[in-house]
């Protein structure tokens, strides 16, 4: 059975830190590209940024590069997303995913951001 577990998230002020981590199980995470996206109210889902299968490739939004870092650990089957410099427009749910894809579907050029499997998502409020 595939699970995808958001957690790390919280209030933090502009400025500040916070470390996503997404935990996975049902399959091995080192072989598919997997990725971040959020969605803050009253808007449409952003792809925030993928990390291809073997680390090949990584891909940010415009809006958080040089802020934040996507990584992953394979033996703890565990990707996670550094965020720094945080800002009040970064306030929304931040949802892990995968398509069982090698590549990042739209984040590449190729591909859209309709994957099969998410996690359930994590809040985080950038406040002061």
């Amino acid at each position: 059975q595939v699970q995808l577990v958001e957690s790390g998230g919280g209030l933090v002020q502009p400025g500040g830190s916070l470390r996503l981590s997404c935990a996975v199980s049902g399959f091995t995470l080192r072989r598919y590209a997997i990725g971040w996206f959020r969605q803050a109210p009253g808007k449409k889902r952003e792809g925030v940024s993928c990390i291809s299968s073997s680390d090949a490739n990584t891909y940010y939004a415009d809006s958080v590069k040089g802020r934040f870092t996507i990584s992953r650990d394979n033996a703890k089957n565990t990707l996670y997303l550094q965020m720094n410099s945080l800002k009040p427009e970064d306030t929304a749910v931040y949802y892990c995913a995968t398509d069982f894809l090698n590549y990042c579907s739209g984040f590449s050029g190729f591909g859209t951001y309709d994957y099969d499997y998410w996690g359930q998502g994590t809040q985080v409020t950038v406040s002061s």
